[in-house]
Formats: C-alpha cells, sequence, structure tokens
C-alpha cells in the first residue's frame, strides 16, 4: 500500500494530566506540526486522564482519509507505556482497522536535538 504524507495521519499521543495548561503543550505541538507539513493531518490525544483518546484521535484521522497512520509518542524516554502500551495499542489498532498501516514511532528520547534543547534551556536559566 503506498501513501503520501497527504494521506497520512500524524497522532500526537501525550501522557495526558488533570492539570489542563500541561496539556496545552501538546495542542500547541500539534498546530506547528500541521503548519510546517508535510502532515495535514495531525490530531492530539492522551494516553489517560483526559481526552482526547487515542482511539479518537485516530478515528479524526481515519475520517479525514487517512490510509496510514503514525502514532508519534510524545513521551521522553522508552518507558512502559511506550514499549508496552502504546505497542499494544498499535496492535490492537492494526487487528481493528486492516485497511490502514499503523505505526509506531520512537519517543523523543536520545534524539541530538534534545541536547540543543537542554543547552537552550539551561543557558536562558542561567542568564536570569
Amino acid at each position: 500500500m503506498k501513501t503520501s504524507a497527504a494521506d497520512t495521519g500524524l497522532v500526537l499521543i501525550a501522557h495526558g494530566s488533570q492539570e489542563q495548561t500541561a496539556n496545552a503543550d501538546a495542542f500547541h505541538l500539534a498546530a506547528e506540526l500541521k503548519k510546517r507539513g508535510p502532515y495535514q493531518i495531525v490530531e492530539v490525544s492522551f494516553l489517560e486522564l483526559t481526552e482526547p483518546t487515542i482511539d479518537q484521535a485516530v478515528r479524526a484521522c481515519l475520517q479525514a482519509g487517512a490510509k496510514t497512520v503514525i502514532l508519534t509518542p510524545y513521551f521522553l524516554s522508552a518507558g512502559v507505556h511506550v514499549r508496552r502500551d502504546l505497542s499494544g495499542v498499535e496492535k490492537r489498532l492494526s487487528d481493528e482497522h486492516l485497511q490502514v498501516q499503523f505505526r509506531l514511532a520512537e519517543p523523543l528520547g536520545r534524539h541530538p536535538s534534545l541536547v540543543e534543547i537542554v543547552l537552550e534551556r539551561a543557558g536562558a536559566a542561567g542568564a536570569s
């Protein structure tokens, strides 16, 4: 099945918090991702504590025409939630939607850009 960014949905998955200002970061990131492209179908979801759920975000992607859905953890490390919970979600969704490809992206983890971000944040704190 050949897909393109036009028919690929990106589901940003954050942990979720009862504090809505904490959840707002995920919505901000999703808006920026959509604005910059290449994905035009970008949905936010939360693993627990609040909505939209992963299933709700996936439904929105499918309704928008996604043939492939990339489940993108907005988590720093590949702990239990990513390795066990989200891997299980990917398998369940693949079993429920046979006509759709689901892919689980790696968490932010050891990406080299994080070093730059941490140095920038530390520098800003040191300068204030």
